[in-house]
């Protein structure tokens, strides 16, 4: 599946993910994805589906949920990630920033504890 510079792929011991057929320079914007955002009380419904290892949590106090369209909820996590995400809760919009140069080619991925740095362990293996 391919959209603009991006494309699904199958990526090793990860299952599907995001490549782009151009190369990015840092701080240049790769995609901005509108959410659907949900309220809290939907959380338990998504938590018991495979929808709980698409959505990010959303708002202020994240309690809310967002399920990302484009590309958005498909990047892997990696910590030394060579994206970022930020998420704009007015506008609706969680928008995917290079940080470092990233080829043409090259998987996309952001660090899913919210800072491209964090080293903390994720909730799954």
């Amino acid at each position: 599946m391919q959209a603009g510079n991006l494309y699904i792929d199958y990526i090793e011991n990860k299952g599907r993910g995001v490549r782009t057929l151009r190369a990015f320079e840092v701080d240049e914007v790769i995609e901005v994805c509108p959410v659907v955002v949900l309220p809290p009380r939907d959380r338990e419904h998504l938590d018991k589906t495979d929808l709980f290892n698409y959505y990010f949590e959303w708002g202020k106090t994240n309690e809310e949920s967002a399920i990302a369209f484009g590309y958005g909820s498909m990047y892997n996590h990696d910590a030394r990630s060579n994206a970022v995400y930020e998420m704009d809760f007015e506008a609706r919009t969680l928008t995917i920033v290079a940080i470092r140069p990233i080829a043409a080619g090259e998987e996309i991925t952001v660090n899913y504890m919210g800072e491209a740095d964090n080293a903390e362990k994720v909730w799954f293996e």
